[in-house]
Protein backbone atom coordinates (compact mmCIF):
# COMPACT_ATOMS: atom_id res chain seq x y z
CA UNK A 1 0.00 0.00 0.00
CA UNK A 2 1.34 3.42 -0.96
CA UNK A 3 1.79 5.74 2.02
CA UNK A 4 2.03 9.50 2.50
CA UNK A 5 5.10 10.26 4.59
CA UNK A 6 6.76 13.49 5.69
CA UNK A 7 10.40 13.07 6.68
CA UNK A 8 11.48 15.88 9.04
CA UNK A 9 15.21 16.36 9.47
CA UNK A 10 17.66 19.09 10.50
CA UNK A 11 19.91 18.25 7.52
CA UNK A 12 19.72 16.42 4.20
CA UNK A 13 21.87 16.18 1.10
CA UNK A 14 21.95 18.31 -1.07
CA UNK A 15 20.48 21.07 1.12
CA UNK A 16 22.68 20.93 4.21
CA UNK A 17 25.18 18.49 5.69
CA UNK A 18 27.37 18.04 8.74
CA UNK A 19 27.38 14.24 8.93
CA UNK A 20 25.87 10.91 7.99
CA UNK A 21 22.31 11.96 8.89
CA UNK A 22 22.28 14.21 5.83
CA UNK A 23 23.20 11.27 3.58
CA UNK A 24 20.44 9.15 5.09
CA UNK A 25 17.82 11.91 4.88
CA UNK A 26 18.71 12.60 1.26
CA UNK A 27 18.75 8.99 0.10
CA UNK A 28 15.86 7.38 2.02
CA UNK A 29 13.05 9.59 0.57
CA UNK A 30 14.34 8.92 -2.93
CA UNK A 31 14.28 5.17 -2.31
CA UNK A 32 10.79 5.35 -0.77
CA UNK A 33 9.52 7.33 -3.75
CA UNK A 34 11.01 4.66 -6.00
CA UNK A 35 8.80 2.12 -4.22
CA UNK A 36 5.71 4.19 -5.02
CA UNK A 37 5.22 6.08 -1.75
CA UNK A 38 4.27 9.77 -1.66
CA UNK A 39 7.17 10.96 0.48
CA UNK A 40 8.11 14.57 1.15
CA UNK A 41 10.96 16.16 3.05
CA UNK A 42 11.10 19.18 5.35
CA UNK A 43 14.38 20.81 6.39
CA UNK A 44 15.47 24.25 7.64
CA UNK A 45 16.75 26.63 4.98
CA UNK A 46 20.21 27.55 6.24
CA UNK A 47 22.24 30.32 4.67
CA UNK A 48 24.89 27.70 3.86
CA UNK A 49 22.65 26.09 1.20
CA UNK A 50 24.25 26.14 -2.24
CA UNK A 51 23.06 28.99 -4.42
CA UNK A 52 22.47 26.73 -7.43
CA UNK A 53 19.63 24.86 -5.64
CA UNK A 54 16.39 26.20 -7.07
CA UNK A 55 13.55 26.96 -4.64
CA UNK A 56 10.08 28.43 -5.16
CA UNK A 57 8.13 30.52 -2.68
CA UNK A 58 5.13 28.55 -1.38
CA UNK A 59 3.69 30.55 1.50
CA UNK A 60 4.48 32.55 4.63
CA UNK A 61 3.45 31.28 8.04
CA UNK A 62 3.01 32.92 11.41
CA UNK A 63 4.31 30.59 14.11
CA UNK A 64 3.74 31.11 17.83
CA UNK A 65 6.91 30.44 19.81
CA UNK A 66 6.94 31.01 23.54
CA UNK A 67 4.40 33.81 23.61
CA UNK A 68 5.72 35.66 20.55
CA UNK A 69 5.02 35.31 16.84
CA UNK A 70 7.67 34.50 14.25
CA UNK A 71 7.22 34.82 10.50
CA UNK A 72 8.69 31.96 8.50
CA UNK A 73 8.90 31.59 4.75
CA UNK A 74 8.18 28.19 3.20
CA UNK A 75 9.78 27.35 -0.13
CA UNK A 76 9.73 24.13 -2.13
CA UNK A 77 12.49 22.45 -4.10
CA UNK A 78 12.79 19.45 -6.42
CA UNK A 79 16.56 19.04 -6.02
CA UNK A 80 15.93 15.42 -4.92
CA UNK A 81 14.26 13.83 -7.93
CA UNK A 82 10.73 12.66 -7.22
CA UNK A 83 10.65 14.20 -3.74
CA UNK A 84 9.03 17.54 -2.87
CA UNK A 85 11.15 19.30 -0.25
CA UNK A 86 9.81 22.03 2.01
CA UNK A 87 12.43 24.55 3.14
CA UNK A 88 11.66 26.41 6.36
CA UNK A 89 13.28 29.84 6.22
CA UNK A 90 13.82 32.40 8.97
CA UNK A 91 16.76 34.81 8.69
CA UNK A 92 16.78 35.39 12.45
CA UNK A 93 17.04 31.68 13.28
CA UNK A 94 18.67 29.81 10.39
CA UNK A 95 21.07 32.33 8.80
CA UNK A 96 23.96 31.63 11.15
CA UNK A 97 26.74 30.43 8.85
CA UNK A 98 26.37 26.92 10.27
CA UNK A 99 23.78 24.38 11.34
CA UNK A 100 24.20 23.72 15.07
CA UNK A 101 26.00 24.89 18.16
CA UNK A 102 24.14 28.17 18.74
CA UNK A 103 23.10 29.37 22.23
CA UNK A 104 19.44 29.41 21.11
CA UNK A 105 19.39 26.00 19.40
CA UNK A 106 16.39 24.98 21.51
CA UNK A 107 14.36 27.89 20.13
CA UNK A 108 15.66 27.41 16.59
CA UNK A 109 14.54 23.80 16.37
CA UNK A 110 11.48 24.37 18.49
CA UNK A 111 10.49 26.83 15.76
CA UNK A 112 11.25 24.24 13.08
CA UNK A 113 9.02 21.64 14.77
CA UNK A 114 6.15 24.10 15.16
CA UNK A 115 6.54 25.38 11.58
CA UNK A 116 6.31 21.79 10.34
CA UNK A 117 2.95 21.28 12.03
CA UNK A 118 1.63 24.71 11.06
CA UNK A 119 2.52 24.01 7.43
CA UNK A 120 0.53 20.78 7.52
CA UNK A 121 -2.45 22.66 8.96
CA UNK A 122 -2.27 25.11 6.06
CA UNK A 123 -1.61 22.68 3.20
CA UNK A 124 -4.06 20.39 1.40
CA UNK A 125 -1.49 17.56 1.46
CA UNK A 126 -1.23 15.78 4.79
CA UNK A 127 0.96 12.79 5.64
CA UNK A 128 -0.20 9.63 7.33
CA UNK A 129 3.16 9.42 9.10
CA UNK A 130 5.73 12.01 10.19
CA UNK A 131 9.20 10.48 10.33
CA UNK A 132 11.38 12.54 12.67
CA UNK A 133 15.14 12.34 13.02
CA UNK A 134 17.29 13.08 16.09
CA UNK A 135 16.66 15.64 18.83
CA UNK A 136 16.10 18.59 16.49
CA UNK A 137 12.71 17.19 15.38
CA UNK A 138 11.82 15.46 18.66
CA UNK A 139 9.21 18.02 19.74
CA UNK A 140 6.95 17.05 16.82
CA UNK A 141 5.43 13.96 18.50
CA UNK A 142 5.35 15.84 21.82
CA UNK A 143 3.33 18.70 20.33
CA UNK A 144 1.08 16.36 18.33
CA UNK A 145 0.00 14.57 21.50
CA UNK A 146 -0.31 17.63 23.70
CA UNK A 147 -0.98 21.09 22.28
CA UNK A 148 -2.25 19.87 18.89
CA UNK A 149 -4.04 16.75 20.18
CA UNK A 150 -7.52 18.13 19.44
CA UNK A 151 -6.68 19.66 16.07
CA UNK A 152 -8.81 17.91 13.38
CA UNK A 153 -6.26 18.81 10.68
CA UNK A 154 -3.56 16.76 12.42
CA UNK A 155 -5.56 14.04 14.11
CA UNK A 156 -4.59 10.51 13.15
CA UNK A 157 -1.05 11.36 12.00
CA UNK A 158 1.32 8.68 13.29
CA UNK A 159 4.96 9.26 14.20
CA UNK A 160 8.16 7.29 13.76
CA UNK A 161 11.30 8.71 15.33
CA UNK A 162 14.80 7.64 14.35
CA UNK A 163 17.76 7.84 16.74
CA UNK A 164 20.88 8.27 14.63
CA UNK A 165 23.21 8.80 17.60
CA UNK A 166 22.03 8.66 21.20
CA UNK A 167 25.02 10.77 22.24
CA UNK A 168 23.22 13.89 20.98
CA UNK A 169 20.00 14.54 22.92
CA UNK A 170 19.25 18.28 22.95
CA UNK A 171 19.55 18.97 26.69
CA UNK A 172 18.67 22.47 27.90
CA UNK A 173 17.69 24.34 31.07
CA UNK A 174 14.13 24.22 32.45
CA UNK A 175 13.48 27.75 31.18
CA UNK A 176 13.52 26.28 27.67
CA UNK A 177 9.92 25.08 28.10
CA UNK A 178 8.66 28.64 28.24
CA UNK A 179 10.95 29.73 25.39
CA UNK A 180 9.50 27.12 23.02
CA UNK A 181 5.98 27.26 24.40
CA UNK A 182 5.72 23.70 25.73
CA UNK A 183 3.29 23.02 28.59
CA UNK A 184 5.10 22.99 31.94
CA UNK A 185 2.96 20.01 32.93
CA UNK A 186 5.13 17.86 30.64
CA UNK A 187 8.20 18.55 32.78
CA UNK A 188 8.04 15.31 34.77
CA UNK A 189 10.17 12.19 35.13
CA UNK A 190 7.73 10.43 32.81
CA UNK A 191 8.01 13.30 30.30
CA UNK A 192 10.66 15.84 29.31
CA UNK A 193 12.47 16.14 32.65
CA UNK A 194 16.03 14.71 32.66
CA UNK A 195 18.13 15.20 35.82
CA UNK A 196 16.65 18.66 36.31
CA UNK A 197 17.02 19.62 32.65
CA UNK A 198 14.79 19.47 29.57
CA UNK A 199 15.68 16.66 27.16
CA UNK A 200 14.19 17.07 23.68
CA UNK A 201 15.10 13.57 22.48
CA UNK A 202 13.50 12.00 25.53
CA UNK A 203 10.24 13.63 24.43
CA UNK A 204 10.28 11.64 21.20
CA UNK A 205 11.26 8.45 23.05
CA UNK A 206 8.16 8.87 25.23
CA UNK A 207 5.58 10.22 22.77
CA UNK A 208 6.46 8.88 19.29
CA UNK A 209 4.33 5.91 18.21
CA UNK A 210 7.30 3.84 17.03
CA UNK A 211 11.06 4.25 17.52
CA UNK A 212 14.00 2.96 15.58
CA UNK A 213 17.72 3.30 15.36
CA UNK A 214 20.11 2.54 12.54
CA UNK A 215 21.18 -1.02 13.28
CA UNK A 216 19.76 -3.97 15.17
CA UNK A 217 22.76 -4.30 17.46
CA UNK A 218 22.68 -0.61 18.41
CA UNK A 219 18.97 -0.93 19.21
CA UNK A 220 19.93 -3.59 21.76
CA UNK A 221 23.03 -1.79 23.03
CA UNK A 222 21.24 1.46 23.90
CA UNK A 223 19.00 -0.41 26.35
CA UNK A 224 22.08 -1.04 28.53
CA UNK A 225 23.93 1.34 30.92
CA UNK A 226 27.13 1.08 28.83
CA UNK A 227 25.56 2.59 25.71
CA UNK A 228 22.28 4.07 26.93
CA UNK A 229 23.55 7.57 27.75
CA UNK A 230 21.30 7.61 30.87
CA UNK A 231 18.21 6.91 28.75
CA UNK A 232 18.48 3.12 28.87
CA UNK A 233 15.50 2.85 31.24
CA UNK A 234 13.23 4.86 28.93
CA UNK A 235 14.34 2.80 25.94
CA UNK A 236 13.98 -0.52 27.73
CA UNK A 237 10.44 0.46 28.74
CA UNK A 238 9.64 0.90 25.03
CA UNK A 239 11.54 -2.11 23.73
CA UNK A 240 8.37 -3.44 22.12
CA UNK A 241 8.24 -0.32 19.92
CA UNK A 242 12.00 -0.05 19.27
CA UNK A 243 13.46 -1.45 16.05
CA UNK A 244 16.77 -1.47 14.25
CA UNK A 245 17.04 -0.79 10.51
CA UNK A 246 20.48 -0.72 8.95
CA UNK A 247 21.29 2.30 6.81
CA UNK A 248 22.06 1.85 3.14
CA UNK A 249 24.39 3.66 0.77
CA UNK A 250 23.66 5.30 -2.55
CA UNK A 251 25.30 3.12 -5.18
CA UNK A 252 24.76 5.84 -7.77
CA UNK A 253 27.39 7.87 -5.89
CA UNK A 254 29.51 5.10 -4.41
CA UNK A 255 30.42 2.76 -7.25
CA UNK A 256 34.06 2.22 -8.33
CA UNK A 257 32.82 1.06 -11.72
CA UNK A 258 31.51 4.55 -12.57
CA UNK A 259 33.23 6.89 -10.09
CA UNK A 260 34.66 9.90 -11.92
CA UNK A 261 36.52 11.12 -8.81
CA UNK A 262 39.02 8.24 -8.73
CA UNK A 263 42.07 7.47 -10.86
CA UNK A 264 40.65 4.42 -12.64
CA UNK A 265 37.38 2.53 -12.71
CA UNK A 266 37.20 -1.12 -11.60
CA UNK A 267 34.88 -3.84 -10.37
CA UNK A 268 34.97 -7.28 -8.73
CA UNK A 269 35.67 -8.97 -12.06
CA UNK A 270 38.55 -6.65 -12.97
CA UNK A 271 40.59 -5.20 -10.09
CA UNK A 272 43.40 -3.70 -12.20
CA UNK A 273 42.06 -0.19 -11.71
CA UNK A 274 42.31 -0.48 -7.92
CA UNK A 275 46.10 -0.80 -8.12
CA UNK A 276 46.18 2.44 -10.13
CA UNK A 277 44.01 4.12 -7.51
CA UNK A 278 46.41 3.01 -4.78
CA UNK A 279 49.42 4.45 -6.62
CA UNK A 280 47.57 7.73 -7.20
CA UNK A 281 46.67 7.97 -3.49
CA UNK A 282 50.27 7.33 -2.46
CA UNK A 283 51.44 10.12 -4.76
CA UNK A 284 48.81 12.58 -3.54
CA UNK A 285 49.63 12.07 0.14
CA UNK A 286 53.41 11.89 -0.33
CA UNK A 287 53.64 8.24 0.68
CA UNK A 288 56.36 5.93 -0.59
CA UNK A 289 55.12 4.46 -3.86
CA UNK A 290 55.30 0.78 -2.97
CA UNK A 291 52.49 -1.29 -4.51
CA UNK A 292 53.20 -4.17 -2.11
CA UNK A 293 52.85 -2.04 1.06
CA UNK A 294 49.47 -2.62 2.74
CA UNK A 295 47.69 0.73 2.79
CA UNK A 296 45.11 1.40 5.52
CA UNK A 297 42.60 4.24 5.26
CA UNK A 298 40.13 6.16 7.40
CA UNK A 299 37.62 8.89 6.50
CA UNK A 300 35.96 10.12 9.68
CA UNK A 301 34.97 12.82 12.09
CA UNK A 302 37.87 13.11 14.51
CA UNK A 303 35.95 12.54 17.73
CA UNK A 304 36.36 10.38 20.82
CA UNK A 305 33.51 8.11 19.70
CA UNK A 306 35.59 6.94 16.74
CA UNK A 307 38.23 5.14 18.83
CA UNK A 308 41.06 7.41 17.75
CA UNK A 309 42.79 6.89 21.10
CA UNK A 310 43.10 3.19 20.29
CA UNK A 311 44.23 3.95 16.77
CA UNK A 312 46.93 6.39 17.89
CA UNK A 313 48.41 3.75 20.19
CA UNK A 314 48.36 1.06 17.50
CA UNK A 315 49.60 3.09 14.53
CA UNK A 316 53.33 3.28 15.37
CA UNK A 317 53.48 -0.51 15.64
CA UNK A 318 51.57 -0.91 12.39
CA UNK A 319 53.70 1.57 10.45
CA UNK A 320 56.95 0.01 11.68
CA UNK A 321 55.76 -3.24 10.08
CA UNK A 322 55.88 -1.57 6.67
CA UNK A 323 52.23 -0.57 6.42
CA UNK A 324 50.96 2.86 5.33
CA UNK A 325 48.04 4.94 6.57
CA UNK A 326 45.83 7.60 4.93
CA UNK A 327 43.55 9.77 7.09
CA UNK A 328 40.96 12.36 6.08
CA UNK A 329 38.77 14.22 8.54
CA UNK A 330 38.20 17.12 10.89
CA UNK A 331 37.04 17.35 14.46
CA UNK A 332 38.45 17.85 17.93
CA UNK A 333 41.76 19.80 18.09
CA UNK A 334 43.42 17.16 20.29
CA UNK A 335 43.01 14.58 17.53
CA UNK A 336 44.25 17.02 14.91
CA UNK A 337 47.44 17.39 16.94
CA UNK A 338 47.74 13.69 17.68
CA UNK A 339 47.40 12.57 14.07
CA UNK A 340 49.55 15.39 12.69
CA UNK A 341 52.27 14.43 15.16
CA UNK A 342 52.21 10.82 13.98
CA UNK A 343 52.42 11.94 10.36
CA UNK A 344 55.51 13.99 11.20
CA UNK A 345 57.12 10.93 12.81
CA UNK A 346 56.32 8.73 9.79
CA UNK A 347 56.28 11.17 6.84
CA UNK A 348 56.57 8.57 4.07
CA UNK A 349 54.21 6.08 5.69
CA UNK A 350 51.34 8.26 6.97
CA UNK A 351 49.41 10.97 5.17
CA UNK A 352 46.91 13.20 7.00
CA UNK A 353 44.45 15.69 5.51
CA UNK A 354 42.62 17.66 8.22
CA UNK A 355 39.88 18.99 6.02
CA UNK A 356 36.72 18.03 4.16
CA UNK A 357 37.55 16.89 0.64
CA UNK A 358 34.97 14.77 -1.17
CA UNK A 359 37.34 13.82 -3.98
CA UNK A 360 40.01 12.66 -1.54
CA UNK A 361 37.39 10.67 0.37
CA UNK A 362 36.56 8.73 -2.79
CA UNK A 363 40.27 8.29 -3.50
CA UNK A 364 40.95 6.85 -0.03
CA UNK A 365 38.14 4.32 -0.35
CA UNK A 366 39.43 3.31 -3.79
CA UNK A 367 43.16 3.41 -3.02
CA UNK A 368 43.31 1.75 0.39
CA UNK A 369 43.60 -1.98 0.96
CA UNK A 370 41.92 -1.90 4.36
CA UNK A 371 39.63 0.58 6.13
CA UNK A 372 39.94 1.01 9.90
CA UNK A 373 36.98 1.84 12.20
CA UNK A 374 37.89 1.12 15.86
CA UNK A 375 34.82 2.96 17.20
CA UNK A 376 33.90 2.83 20.88
CA UNK A 377 30.32 2.84 19.62
CA UNK A 378 28.88 3.15 16.12
CA UNK A 379 25.10 3.32 15.61
CA UNK A 380 25.43 2.23 11.99
CA UNK A 381 28.50 3.52 10.19
CA UNK A 382 28.62 4.24 6.48
CA UNK A 383 32.39 4.01 6.05
CA UNK A 384 32.51 0.22 6.25
CA UNK A 385 29.65 -0.11 3.75
CA UNK A 386 31.41 2.16 1.26
CA UNK A 387 34.79 0.52 1.81
CA UNK A 388 33.34 -2.92 1.08
CA UNK A 389 31.96 -1.61 -2.22
CA UNK A 390 35.40 -0.28 -3.13
CA UNK A 391 37.25 -3.46 -2.16
CA UNK A 392 38.87 -1.93 0.92
CA UNK A 393 38.48 -4.56 3.63
CA UNK A 394 37.09 -3.17 6.92
CA UNK A 395 38.87 -3.65 10.25
CA UNK A 396 36.31 -2.74 12.90
CA UNK A 397 35.35 -2.98 16.52
CA UNK A 398 32.39 -5.35 17.04
CA UNK A 399 29.74 -2.81 18.02
CA UNK A 400 26.49 -1.36 16.64
CA UNK A 401 26.18 -1.35 12.88
CA UNK A 402 29.78 -2.50 12.49
CA UNK A 403 28.82 -5.78 14.17
CA UNK A 404 25.80 -6.12 11.87
CA UNK A 405 27.71 -5.58 8.62
CA UNK A 406 31.25 -6.90 9.10
CA UNK A 407 31.65 -10.63 9.67
CA UNK A 408 35.06 -11.86 10.80
CA UNK A 409 37.12 -13.57 8.10
CA UNK A 410 37.47 -17.32 8.56
CA UNK A 411 40.43 -18.59 6.50
CA UNK A 412 39.45 -22.23 7.00
CA UNK A 413 35.99 -21.80 5.48
CA UNK A 414 36.77 -18.84 3.24
CA UNK A 415 33.88 -16.90 4.81
CA UNK A 416 33.52 -13.38 6.17
CA UNK A 417 34.12 -9.93 4.76
CA UNK A 418 36.49 -8.22 7.21
CA UNK A 419 38.30 -8.32 10.55
CA UNK A 420 36.83 -7.38 13.92
CA UNK A 421 37.71 -7.17 17.61
CA UNK A 422 35.59 -6.73 20.75
CA UNK A 423 37.75 -5.44 23.62
CA UNK A 424 38.25 -1.66 23.82
CA UNK A 425 42.04 -1.75 23.67
CA UNK A 426 44.84 -0.99 21.24
CA UNK A 427 46.13 -4.55 21.78
CA UNK A 428 42.84 -5.99 20.51
CA UNK A 429 42.89 -3.57 17.58
CA UNK A 430 46.46 -4.60 16.73
CA UNK A 431 45.39 -8.23 16.77
CA UNK A 432 42.72 -7.54 14.15
CA UNK A 433 45.15 -5.47 12.07
CA UNK A 434 47.72 -8.28 12.25
CA UNK A 435 45.18 -10.80 10.97
CA UNK A 436 44.48 -8.43 8.12
CA UNK A 437 48.18 -8.17 7.30
CA UNK A 438 48.60 -11.96 7.31
CA UNK A 439 45.67 -12.45 4.96
CA UNK A 440 46.91 -9.63 2.70
CA UNK A 441 50.11 -11.62 2.05
CA UNK A 442 48.06 -14.52 0.64
CA UNK A 443 47.17 -12.93 -2.69
CA UNK A 444 44.64 -15.58 -3.74
CA UNK A 445 42.79 -15.44 -0.42
CA UNK A 446 42.93 -11.64 -0.45
CA UNK A 447 41.49 -11.34 -3.95
CA UNK A 448 38.64 -13.65 -3.01
CA UNK A 449 37.97 -11.59 0.14
CA UNK A 450 37.93 -8.34 -1.84
CA UNK A 451 35.53 -9.70 -4.45
CA UNK A 452 33.21 -11.06 -1.79
CA UNK A 453 33.08 -7.69 -0.04
CA UNK A 454 32.41 -5.84 -3.29
CA UNK A 455 29.43 -8.10 -3.98
CA UNK A 456 27.60 -7.26 -0.73
CA UNK A 457 24.25 -5.47 -1.08
CA UNK A 458 23.61 -2.54 1.24
CA UNK A 459 21.28 -0.66 -1.08
CA UNK A 460 18.70 1.84 0.12
CA UNK A 461 15.88 -0.12 -1.52
CA UNK A 462 16.26 -2.83 1.14
CA UNK A 463 16.18 -0.26 3.94
CA UNK A 464 13.25 1.62 2.40
CA UNK A 465 11.11 -1.52 2.39
CA UNK A 466 11.85 -2.02 6.10
CA UNK A 467 10.95 1.61 6.85
CA UNK A 468 7.66 1.20 5.00
CA UNK A 469 6.92 -1.68 7.35
CA UNK A 470 7.62 0.55 10.37
CA UNK A 471 5.29 3.24 8.99
CA UNK A 472 2.54 0.62 8.91
CA UNK A 473 3.32 -0.33 12.51
CA UNK A 474 3.20 3.33 13.54
CA UNK A 475 -0.23 3.70 11.92
CA UNK A 476 -1.45 0.61 13.75
CA UNK A 477 -0.11 1.96 17.06
CA UNK A 478 -1.73 5.35 16.42
CA UNK A 479 -5.03 3.71 15.52
CA UNK A 480 -4.90 1.71 18.73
Amino acid sequence: MALRVLLATPEAVPYAKTGGLADVAGALPKALAGLGHDVRLIVPKYDTMKEDIEARRLRDLTVCLGGRTVRVMIETSDAIRGVVTYLVGSPDYFARGGLYGEPDDAERFGLFCRATLELLRAEDWRPQVIHGNDWQTALIPVLLKSEYAGDPALSGIATLHTIHNLGYQGIFGPETLEAVGVDRALFTMEGLEFYGQVNFLKGALVWADVLNTVSKTYAEEIQTPEYGERLEGVLAARKGDLYGILNGIDYAEWDPGHDELIEARYGPDDLAGKAKCKAALQRRLGLEEKPEAPLFGLVSRLAAQKGLDLLAEALPHLLRLGAQFALLGTGEPRYHELMSGLAERFPRAMGVALTFDNRLAHQIYAGSDMFVMPSHYEPCGLGQLISLRYGSIPVVRHTGGLADTVSDYDPERGEGNGFSFRERSSVALLGALARGLLTYRDRAAWSALVRRGMSEDFSWERAAREYAGLYQRALERRGG
